[in-house]
């Protein structure tokens, strides 16, 4: 055969079959790999685009979420009832707060009329006209809240909410956003409030900018934007951004990570190479796959750990605490065991907040967590379920004594200095324990009553721990009750409510030189009651500013028909506290027109040590005006001369436990001590309790400038005051003899 036609058969008989097949081997790898290309690309815009969606959804419910940390809270509840609400605090727990720390772009604050009481935006306190740029878009919702009545909504949710909420889409000033609107409700159920008529928090949180900013990173979406029409580009996907009616507020436009395509570029040139660089490709996609799912499972697993995790502790939330006291009850029911609940609450938290500031606050609370955590076994739960408040579920714990020695140490261990900032800090805590199934075998029962006996601890002067037990619980029923009647007796105060007023004599003359107002509560059944059982219960509660500013007003009133008496009115530590104290007295000084001279506050060594420089500051003010200032039951505290030189106070009450103690000789010497100490720095004396006539005389012969107690006056009604200024304006005790008390 020649060779030409040895060359065709040669082609025809292999090189054909072989180039046929490598056609076809070709056409079959490039067709598989298209086919595979467009799948592998069809999987991952699905998987983007779920995504997408998901993180839509769930930021809805994180923005109602993040509202809770505020909004279910008695003293959110408490702040808010009050006339004209402290805007600094405010702003520190409910509005710039959740802009530095959410991230929340604008916050509003209804009352129960829904007229606006705060607005934040970007971060700063603004005019309350703001809030009706957007009031619009926030009245249905609000509209919608209320009709609830407290009641959770239907439907689902990721997120475990404590409080019922209104969430939805809108365009907020051609801005889309979220719009989450949530009442504000107590959080232990003590406080009254009619369903459907609370205050309401309203967070905005803006979908563009920002957002998508972090949305891009965190998911490692391509080009990602907001756009008001569907007008992707080629190659590009879009999400509606769809409110509750189906409406869309706009579009989440992206590039999708196309990787088929991407691998397709790059193996089209050496398609004819060898089987093993094709192979190598497909293992660096899978690889290059297996990282997206690996990323995409690990997102959602971080999403599934955040609902059921504090945040800034990574222990469990009050959610996955319910869940595990729960389960854990449960099993006490079942088999016979037991366990302990112990809830912990940081005694001085806010001072570190406030001294040091919020990251180290945060700090504060994380290095708690591990402390607490280092206590218990590792089958035991810690969570986090509040503010500075953890709880601890103690599984069948070994005795009673174990349980209290755990309590004593974790009191002894929170006692221990924190590192924060480079400097120690000091707040302690106090522990409440309740025990299941003696105590109760239901959640909401045993969590009320390790509460209780929290209160009890704190109480009892803090840095300790109780125990529940059955006295606690009428005790509190019983504080309730008074609570509820003073609120009655304040909402009634004609009735009521009473000013007495004691005389103060010169020691020298005998003249009556001032007159001390004390309150007085006249029970329509319960008869007078003293003031030590309400006055502690009205600090606690927040009444003690109305009260105190009641009896400010009806003594200046009552006072000004007695010329030339100086008023002596105690204020108490609450009061000083609060910035707008000075304020309140200058309004009452010109609303009665009673001379500022003549007037004397009374406060106490525990407002002078508790908060000095907001205290020094107030009492400056006041003095600048003319007002005395007078440091009452002096000696039984723990302040000292340098304290009292540098709030400068005008007098010193010398406390009637060292009157008392005058008969002794050891007393007498204490008495004697405090008066030259006080006429060395320029202080004025009145001697408060004296209920003897040795007393008296002592007491006139050390250079007491005044007398105040039982055996010259009790305290009377306004009406003997007048009787005795009108008689007598020189009414004068008796000097020369003893007089009974």
């Amino acid at each position: 055969m020649a060779p030409f036609d040895n060359a065709r058969s040669y082609t025809n008989r292999v090189l054909a079959p072989i180039a046929a097949a490598l056609i076809l081997a070709t056409a079959l790898v490039a067709g598989l790999l298209l086919w595979s290309a467009g799948e592998v690309d069809r999987i991952a815009r699905s998987r983007d685009r779920g995504i997408v969606s998901l993180v839509l959804e769930q930021s809805i419910d994180r923005v109602a979420y993040d509202q809770e940390a505020s909004t279910v809270w008695d003293q959110a509840v408490e702040a808010l009832a009050k006339q004209h609400p402290d805007p600094d605090w405010l702003d520190t727990n409910m509005g710039i707060w959740f802009h530095s720390y959410y991230g929340h772009d604008e916050v509003y604050i209804l009352n129960k009329t829904d007229l606006p009481i705060y607005a934040m935006q970007g971060g700063h306190r603004t005019e309350l006209s703001a809030f009706y740029t957007v009031a619009a878009q926030i009245h249905p919702l609000v509209a919608e809240l209320r009709a609830l009545k407290g009641t959770m909504p239907e439907g689902h949710r990721e997120v475990a909410m404590l409080s019922p909420g209104v969430a939805d889409l809108a365009i907020v000033r051609g801005r889309p956003a979220i719009i989450s609107a949530k009442p504000v409700v107590s959080d232990s159920g003590k406080l009254h409030q009619t369903a459907g008529m609370e205050p309401v928090h309203v967070s905005v949180v803006f979908l563009d900018g920002a957002f998508v900013t972090r949305l891009n990173k965190r998911y490692a979406l391509t080009n990602g934007r907001y756009s008001r029409i569907d007008s992707p580009h080629s190659g590009e996907a879009s999400v509606p951004l769809l409110q509750r009616d189906g409406t869309a507020v706009g579009y989440f436009i992206w590039r999708p990570f196309a990787p088929g395509g991407e691998v397709t570029y790059r193996v089209a040139p050496v398609l004819l190479i060898a089987l093993l660089i094709a192979g190598l490709v497909v293992f660096l996609l899978a690889q290059r796959l297996g990282r997206r799912t690996f990323d995409l499972e690990a997102s959602r697993a971080q999403a599934q750990h955040l609902a059921f995790h504090d945040v800034l502790t990574g222990l469990p939330n009050r959610a996955m605490f319910e869940n595990r006291l729960d389960a854990a009850l449960a099993r006490c029911n079942r088999d016979g065991s037991r366990l302990a609940l112990l809830y912990v609450d940081l005694d001085r938290f806010k001072q570190v907040n406030d001294t040091l500031g919020h990251p180290a606050g945060d700090a504060l609370i994380r290095e708690v967590g591990r402390r607490l955590q280092a206590e218990v076994r590792k089958y035991d739960t810690v969570a986090r379920i509040g503010g500075d408040e953890f709880a601890i579920i103690l599984i069948d714990p070994e005795s009673a004594a174990a349980t209290e020695a755990l309590a004593a140490r974790i009191v002894a261990d929170l006692g221990r200095p924190f590192d924060l900032t480079g400097a120690q800090s000091f707040i302690g805590g106090s522990v409440g324990v309740a025990i299941a199934p003696d105590d109760a075998l239901d959640r909401t029962e045993l969590c009320r009553k390790a509460d209780i006996a929290l209160y009890k601890a704190k109480l009892g002067g803090r840095a300790q721990h109780a125990f529940f037990s059955s006295e606690m619980d009428d005790a509190i029923r019983t504080r309730e009750t008074i609570e509820r009647d003073l609120r009655t007796a304040i909402a009634d105060r004609g009735k009521q409510l009473e000013v007495h007023y004691q005389p103060v004599f010169s020691a020298r003359t005998g003249a009556i030189t001032a007159i001390e107002a004390l309150l007085r509560w006249r029970h329509p059944e319960k008869g007078l009651i003293p003031p030590a059982a309400f006055i502690g219960l009205a600090e606690d509660s927040g009444l003690i500013e109305t009260l105190g500013e009641w009896v400010l007003l009806n003594a200046m009133r009552d006072a000004a028909r007695w010329p030339g008496i100086r008023l002596a009115v105690n204020a108490s530590p609450i009061q000083l506290r609060n910035r707008g104290f000075a304020d309140c007295v200058s309004r009452l000084l010109t609303e009665t027109g009673f001379p500022p001279e003549r007037l004397e506050l009374e406060i106490t060594e525990t407002a002078l040590m508790e908060g000095s420089v907001q205290v020094a500051e107030t009492l400056a003010r006041l003095r600048a005006w003319g007002i005395r200032i007078a440091l009452d039951d002096f000696g039984t505290g723990y302040s000292s001369l340098s304290h009292i030189r540098d709030i400068a106070v005008d007098r010193i009450k010398i406390d009637r436990s060292f009157v008392t103690a005058i008969d002794t000789g050891h007393g007498a010497a204490l008495v004697q001590a405090i008066v030259t100490l006080a006429h060395a720095n320029g202080l004025l004396l009145t001697a408060e309790g004296v209920e003897t006539y040795h007393q008296q005389k002592f007491l006139e012969s050390i250079g007491c400038e005044e007398l105040q107690g039982y055996l010259l006056s009790r305290p009377v009604p306004a009406e003997e005051i007048t009787a005795m200024h009108t008689t007598d304006a020189k009414v004068r005790y008796i000097v020369s003899a003893p007089r009974a008390a």
